[in-house]
């Protein structure tokens, strides 16, 4: 096999791989974060590099991290025996290191009440 197409072929594979591991950081919701709070919100923020664990969405300058549980009426995975605990543990671990874990649905993510939810958390009010 010629040498430099297996340089190229090896080269494109890690680039395919890197694409795979590297998620965009930016969308809707992190685009609705900047316009309507003023705050950087970051995709797939890793917030625990020994277990590679990513927050959903995370506001790192407040220590704000937003968990979208999906598969809630389908049985997925955060609601299976075993990614529940997982979960647990991942949510336990960040509220050790400070952070404040909510959660949400994928319907409920781009709606009024969970950006009202991120803008209370950031000015530290408490709903009642």
């Amino acid at each position: 096999m010629n040498k430099e197409f297996t340089k190229r072929t090896k080269k494109s594979a890690r680039a395919q791989n890197l694409k795979k591991i590297t998620p965009p950081t930016t969308d809707i919701f992190t685009q609705i974060c900047a316009r309507e709070l003023g705050v950087e919100c970051i995709k797939e923020y890793q917030f625990y590099k020994s277990r590679k664990w990513r927050f959903d969405y995370a506001l790192p300058k407040y220590k704000i991290a937003l968990e979208v549980e999906g598969g809630v009426w389908t049985q997925g995975r955060h609601v299976r025996p075993q990614g529940f605990l997982g979960d647990m543990n991942k949510y336990n671990t960040a509220t050790l290191l400070g952070w404040r874990v909510f959660r949400t649905t994928p319907d409920e993510l781009l709606t009024t009440k969970t950006l009202l939810l991120i803008k209370n958390a950031i000015k530290g009010a408490f709903l009642q």
